[in-house]
């Protein structure tokens, strides 16, 4: 029996997060989110890619390329509860695993089979960092995937309290058009990790090629500064 395996990236992700910060919680919360993934030289088959269309969904096996120098613990902290309850890693989708390796479901848009970089499938839904390495890609099968009866554990809720968003015209306007309403979404789930309620405190989240920063007071978020990234 082998100690360990060699994975190969296949892809990697392009979205609007440069960072984790900010990042939906999990894949599927904002549809309006929207995301390519490009394929590496080997697995630009247009083959590879035949039947893929006749699904709405795939299954995304990734690894958490922002974690694995952390290494991983037996247990973890989620921030859904607060931040300060240590779980085991098995019960949770920390990044912190002995393998780094993320799932998500997501929707899939559009497939364009010839692109100057090869096929390319647009997505949405996604819950991944910008430039996140693919190793495989897998259909979503409603038949046997969807599980309506399961238990959901200390998850069981969506523990979403959307918040309401105070977001000035004339910062408003600095955001493209296209990338307002998945802004708007993302802000609404309270970017901020669940033990951190300091009204004082301006946040600053990376989307897209903008700073935001924000503050928020109980159940309001206010943006007080948008700004290109240099």
């Amino acid at each position: 029996m082998q100690d360990s395996a060699q994975l190969q990236v296949i892809a990697h992700m392009h979205s609007d997060f440069p960072s984790k910060f900010g990042v939906p919680r999990q894949s599927g919360l904002i549809n309006a989110l929207k995301a390519t993934i490009v394929f590496e030289p080997p697995f630009r088959n247009p083959d590879a890619f035949r039947g893929l269309d006749g699904y709405s969904h795939i299954w995304l096996l990734w690894q958490f390329s922002q974690a694995v120098a952390g290494g991983w613990s037996p247990t973890v902290r989620p921030p859904r509860l607060g931040g300060n309850t240590r779980m085991g890693v098995f019960a949770t989708r920390s990044p912190f695993r002995p393998n780094h390796i993320g799932l998500s479901c997501v929707r899939l848009e559009k497939i364009e089979l010839t692109t100057p970089d090869g096929p390319v499938l647009h997505i949405s839904g996604a819950d991944l960092v910008d430039k996140t390495p693919i190793y495989d890609i897998k259909p979503y099968l409603p038949y046997t995937d969807a599980h309506p009866e399961a238990r959901g554990g200390f998850a069981s809720q969506s523990g979403a309290r959307l918040l309401e968003i105070s977001f000035p015209d004339d910062l408003l306007e600095r955001v493209p058009p296209p990338q307002r309403e998945a802004l708007l979404a993302v802000l609404a789930q309270d970017p901020r990790p669940a033990y951190q309620n300091n009204p004082l405190r301006v946040y600053g989240m990376e989307y897209a090629d903008l700073e935001v920063r924000f503050t928020v007071d109980d159940n309001r978020l206010s943006v007080c500064e948008v700004h290109r990234r240099l």
